[in-house]
């Protein structure tokens, strides 16, 4: 199969790029190298025979028409987004430009060019969205994919508007889609401002560790190449107009999250431990939502998909590969907003 993947420079699009070329696809990487974009990150599968990169942005019509007319994708899959809350509270504009107007963009082109071919059965349009739409949970519950939307912050409603723009392009033209709403991603190649990677290299550095509030934030934590195996095989075998939470049945606590990443690292690097001694409780992020958790039935029922990996060992993966990857790391800590705090102006 011939995938187009957009964003695949980024940290969830470039693991299915490895892994969708590891298991015999064809991939055409479609990425503008905005500021968390990385080509290193898919490095390991850049001479591959199998493997294409076109540089550009899904905001343009007359690109997205180019690449459809010269590939002839049988698939699109499509991660590109801007995807950082504290980035989205400072300036929301990015966020509609890309996550709306360019998903808007790219299903018109993916159906000009669907249309073109005769409709073909086989084509589809996966498109990859995030838990956050769904707002927050209290203490119980879980979400699943009929949770009415409730987004609280303006990364998660362009998210959320893009989910409505996928679900509407198949039922009003038929494009064949399918859709996926994912926990928290963390794992090798996580861009240095999310909260995994912070904990790490600030730990690293002998630098605070901040953490919102108190620490009581509640997420459920998914090992990003568990994510993209779940990922392919929804396109392969998900039914079309269908949507699927992908989680990583891993639910833990900001504060107890941070705690095991400083024991996993006063194991692995003792100097400087106990690392915990650094954790600095800071000003909550605004409308920060209280708990994600999801419901992963449907996609364990109908395509028997369930994660492999647990949190302690990826996390102990996870630690041991910015340990072993300082070369990686270490130049995006000059990149733009990287290391300050983001998201306080609301």
């Amino acid at each position: 199969m011939k995938l187009l993947v957009t964003g695949g420079a980024g940290f969830i699009g470039s693991a299915v790029v490895r892994r969708a070329i590891a298991d015999g696809h064809s991939v055409v990487n479609l990425d503008a190298l905005t500021y968390a974009a990385c080509l290193e990150n898919v490095a390991p599968v850049a001479d591959h025979p199998a493997y294409a990169f076109v540089e550009g942005d899904i905001r343009d019509p007359d690109l997205l028409a180019r690449v459809f007319a010269a590939h002839q994708p049988d698939a699109v899959m499509h991660l590109a987004a801007e995807s950082h809350v504290d980035r989205s509270i400072d300036g929301p504009g990015a966020f509609i430009e890309t996550n709306v107007m360019g998903t808007y963009t790219l299903l018109q082109a993916a159906r000009g060019d669907w249309e073109g071919r005769g409709r073909p059965e086989t084509f589809r349009f996966h498109h990859i969205s995030t838990d956050e739409v769904f707002g927050s949970l209290g203490a119980t519950g879980t979400f699943t994919e009929t949770t009415p939307y409730a987004p609280n912050s303006p990364y998660s409603a362009s998210k959320a508007a893009s989910d409505h723009l996928v679900r509407a392009w198949h039922e009003t033209y038929g494009l064949p889609v399918v859709l996926t709403n994912c926990s928290n991603n963390y794992g090798p190649y996580h861009f240095p401002e999310k909260l995994v990677p912070v904990v790490i290299l600030n730990a690293l550095a002998g630098q605070p560790i901040p953490v919102y509030g108190a620490g009581e934030n509640v997420r459920d934590w998914l090992y990003v190449e568990d994510h993209a195996e779940a990922l392919l095989l929804v396109l392969e075998k998900g039914r079309v107009g269908r949507s699927y939470n992908i989680g990583g049945e891993n639910e833990a606590r900001n504060i107890d999250l941070v705690r095991m990443i400083c024991a996993i690292l006063d194991e692995m690097r003792p100097e400087g431990a106990p690392h915990d001694r650094l954790i600095d409780f800071v000003a909550d992020r605004p409308g920060h939502d209280l708990r994600y958790a999801i419901d992963p039935a449907r996609i364990r029922a109908e395509l028997g998909w369930r994660p492999s990996v647990t949190l302690e060992e990826g996390l102990r993966r996870t630690v041991r590969w910015y340990l072993d990857n300082e070369a990686w790391w270490r130049p995006l800590q000059s990149r733009e907003g990287v290391g300050r705090r983001l998201g306080v102006k609301a």
